[in-house]
């Protein structure tokens, strides 16, 4: 056998496997839910089912979910700057300034939300963040008098939401930092530059793959979050995956449902799109 041909099929063989899982596992389901969203109903029993653009023509239709799409981009929005904007300093401290003990010390408490129940997270938050919880009996120990009453409100699913996607920030642009070479700062250093001047210069847009990986990893889920829209948002956490959800366990909608995922994922598609063309040129300015 020809050895060209014999690395093909070491390769078919290796990557195979993971291909295929990829496609039986995600692909199809995909296709799945994409034919459903053109069908009038579910296909069980002996309803009567056609092919439709109504749950297509319903969100355009209706000013309800366009203003749900709108909430629910500014919730993925609100979400990743507040997970840029704690975990880039941590990051930071990870790669730079921490070693030894308190590294590993830092690591824990970064990976501890993994090992723990989105749950038990969120009635956590519930008991911190509800009226005469722990924040209220903090502010009064001290002497601070106040109902802060963050439940069931806006900033209480944003809370929540940074504290379950904050690590996904931190560990990309941990790894991005890590690579940078300590000897290009000291050099930096050297010819006078300024810590400020040295981490816009150097550090920053050495830094920016990781950023925009982080941002997209914790972008993209957020947007479609509905546990915790719905327990620490109450009625102010109707976003459109809590909609989406109703209509997949409660009402039965699951074309609708189909639908309404298939227009927010073409959302983020074209917004991921968009910025990376803006990005691109950007990265590169700062590179060099």
């Amino acid at each position: 056998m020809p050895a060209k041909r014999r690395r093909w099929l070491t390769l078919i063989g290796l990557l195979g496997p993971a291909y295929l899982w990829l496609l039986v596992m995600g692909f199809v389901p995909l296709f799945i839910m994409l034919y459903f969203s053109f069908l009038s109903d579910v296909p069980l029993g002996s309803r009567e089912v056609y092919l439709t653009l109504e749950n297509y023509t319903r969100f355009f239709s209706k000013s309800f979910y366009s203003k749900l799409t709108l909430d629910s981009l500014l919730m993925g929005a609100y979400t990743t700057l507040g997970c840029l904007i704690f975990g880039y300093p941590l990051a930071y401290a990870l790669a730079k300034a921490v070693k030894g003990r308190w590294q590993a010390a830092l690591f824990l408490l970064i990976i501890i939300p993994f090992w723990s129940n989105s749950l038990v997270r969120l009635y956590s938050w519930i008991i911190v963040l509800r009226n005469d919880g722990l924040l209220d009996l903090a502010l009064e120990a001290l002497g601070i008098r106040t109902d802060s009453g963050l439940l069931f409100t806006y900033p209480a699913i944003i809370i929540g939401l940074i504290h379950a996607y904050l690590p996904y920030m931190v560990l990309t642009i941990y790894i991005a930092l890590d690579r940078i070479d300590d000897s290009l700062l000291d050099a930096a250093a050297s010819l006078g530059a300024r810590p400020l001047r040295t981490f816009t210069r150097v550090v920053f847009p050495l830094s920016l793959s990781g950023v925009i990986s982080g941002v997209i990893l914790v972008f993209i889920p957020a947007i479609g979050s509905f546990v915790e829209p719905r327990l620490l948002g109450g009625p102010a956490g109707t976003m459109l995956g809590t909609v989406i959800e109703d209509q997949f366990v409660q009402v039965f909608n699951w074309p609708l449902g189909a639908a309404l995922s298939f227009i927010l994922l073409v959302i983020v598609l074209a917004i991921m799109g968009i910025s990376a063309r803006v990005l691109a040129p950007s990265a590169g300015r700062l590179s060099r």
